[in-house]
Order: C-alpha cells, then structure tokens, then sequence
C-alpha cells in the first residue's frame, strides 16, 4: 500500500467517525448542556414524587397521595384534544407513564447512557405536553387569552431538540458513562439502545 493511500484511508476514516468533527471544548459543552436537561428532567421526578415545596407542595406529593398528572392535564383549556386530556389526567397509567419517563430520561441523561432511548421518550412526553398546552390557540375555550408567545417553537420543542442532538452528538461520551455503555454486548447487538 502507498502512503498516499493509507493517509488516504485515514483521513476517510476520521471524517467518518462519529463525533470525529466535535472539538473538546464542543463536546464539554454539550456533557454540560447534557447534565443541565438530566435534572430538569430529574427534578420534575423528585418534586412531584417528594413535594419539596417548589411546583408541588408536600401534601399533594405523590407519596403522600397527590396525583402527578392531573392539575396541568385537568386544566387543559385550548385545543382540539382538551376531552382527551381531561379524561386522562389523574389516571393511574397517566401517572406511572409520566413519572417512571421523567424518572428514566433524567437518569440517562445525567449517567450518559441509553441517549437514544431518551430522546424518543423525551420527544414523545414534550409533544405530548405541547399538545396539552396547545401554542397554536392565542384564547382559551372560554374566550380568554390563552398565554402562548409563539404558536410553534416552545420550551416543549427546545427540549425535545435538545434531547435529539445530545442522542446524535452521542453527549454521553464526555463525562459520562456513554463509551463503557456503548461497549456492553447488549449494546452492541441492539444499537437503538446507545
């Protein structure tokens, strides 16, 4: 083989690698932007699960018999999913889905792992609280204004983009435990669960 060929092959092969392109100071700053989302997500967990007193106080904690879902999907009032939303809300599986997902994508966020996972669950709760909280209506049902700043990009799709480029940047592999997960055989057979 030729040296031109072989830097050649080299050089194909460090363009080609995921997140050859990505500097350290990049890559740094997305295992920041990475443990910054893991506890919004984390805290969503804690305080709804503990009412540390912030959004949820202590005697409406899921501990103590409160009901994670139902305030916000109860107050559902623009949309044309309202109905649903309202027959959901305080439901025992509405409860569990939302919580073991805030629970789950907060822990493989800070941890690194199974960023793949997260993002599509993540997406899958912000969409469906964009749904719920209908940016595109400027009034309520009830004719009042409805609070939306901009009907389509929110926080729900901030975060949810945030979580898509984490997975795709593989975040995990700075300060995280994304490269020694990525080597697990489970991991190799099954690449979505990266």
């Amino acid at each position: 083989m030729s040296t031109a060929h072989i830097h050649r092959v080299n050089h194909l092969e460090r363009v080609e690698a995921p997140g050859s392109m990505l500097t350290k100071t990049a890559a740094k700053a997305l295992a920041v932007l990475r443990y910054a989302t893991g506890f919004v997500f984390l805290w969503a967990f804690l305080d709804k699960t503990f009412g540390l007193g912030y959004s949820t106080p202590s005697a409406k904690a899921w501990i103590n018999g409160g009901n994670p879902t139902k305030g916000f999907l109860a107050s559902v009032d623009a949309g044309p999913l309202q109905g649903f939303f309202h027959a959901i809300a305080g439901t025992w599986y509405a409860n569990w889905l939302f919580m073991f997902g805030m629970l789950g994508i907060g822990l493989a966020l800070v941890a690194g792992i199974g960023l793949r996972v997260a993002a599509a669950s993540g997406t899958l709760i912000m969409a469906g609280m964009w749904l719920a909280e209908w940016p595109l209506a400027q009034h309520t049902a009830k004719g009042a204004p409805s609070g939306s700043t901009n009907p389509l990009t929110d926080y729900h799709f901030i975060y949810a983009a945030v979580l898509i480029v984490l997975a795709a940047a593989y975040a995990g592999h700075t300060w995280g435990l994304g490269r020694r997960w990525a080597k697990l055989p489970i991991v190799q057979r099954n690449r979505w669960l990266i």
